[in-house]
């Protein structure tokens, strides 16, 4: 039997251990390789030339979504499996725009994940069943559209910079860190930004990024 094969990207290393132990312990399952960044993720696809990436949205150097765009582009033939903990339409809506075959919560990996990677490397999409009942939930609840920005308020560069990361899935901490500044700054950043937009939480602040343009994939 020929084996799906499977590189494991995720910054955590107790993690990538877990699922490595999952996808091996399947017959028509194995592990090729893992990486802990983004660009390592890239030239790991690129080289090893798996038929699934198990791809996290939040990674240092590279984010999952700008990963995926490079997968795309020098590995088109790769399958490419989003496993992240962000239950949010948008987050979904973005990793399929950039190629992702699936989208599978890690809360639920343990019960969905080896169905996702058999049904990503037949060719078809899969969508955790929990995030399909959420949106369902969410689109009765209110129309699928952006909040609208406040009147006349504009961001500034350094906190256009800060809203794209925090709609990419980075804490204030990973922030501060990637833009050498505090957490404090950081966090009188998003007030500001929320203040600004009459945004209220962070799935309506990604709602807002998605339908700007600001997870486009362009790196920052």
């Amino acid at each position: 039997m020929e084996r799906i094969r499977v590189l494991i990207a995720d910054d955590h290393a107790v993690v990538r251990a877990g699922l490595r132990l999952l996808i091996d312990g399947q017959q028509d399952m194995e592990v090729v390789g893992e990486a802990g960044d983004g660009w390592q993720t890239v030239e790991k696809a690129v080289s090893l030339l798996p038929d699934v990436v198990l791809l996290d949205l939040t990674m240092p150097g590279l984010s999952g979504l700008e990963g995926a765009l490079e997968i795309r582009r020098k590995a088109p033939e790769v399958k490419l499996l989003v496993l992240t903990m962000h239950d949010d339409e948008a987050y979904l809506r973005r990793c399929l725009q950039v190629g992702a075959s699936g989208y599978v919560l890690k809360r639920a990996a343990d019960s969905e994940l080896v169905a996702a990677i058999r049904a990503v490397h037949r060719g078809e999409s899969f969508v955790d069943p929990s995030l399909t009942r959420v949106l369902v939930d969410r689109y009765l609840e209110r129309p699928g559209r952006a909040p609208a920005a406040g009147p006349g308020q504009e961001l500034t560069p350094r906190e256009t910079e800060v809203l794209r990361l925090v709609a990419q899935g980075y804490t204030s901490q990973q922030i501060a860190d990637r833009l050498s500044i505090s957490v404090n700054t950081v966090e009188t950043h998003r007030a500001h930004i929320m203040d600004k937009l009459g945004l209220r939480g962070r799935a309506e602040l990604v709602r807002y990024a998605l339908a700007r343009g600001l997870l486009s994939g362009g790196r920052l």
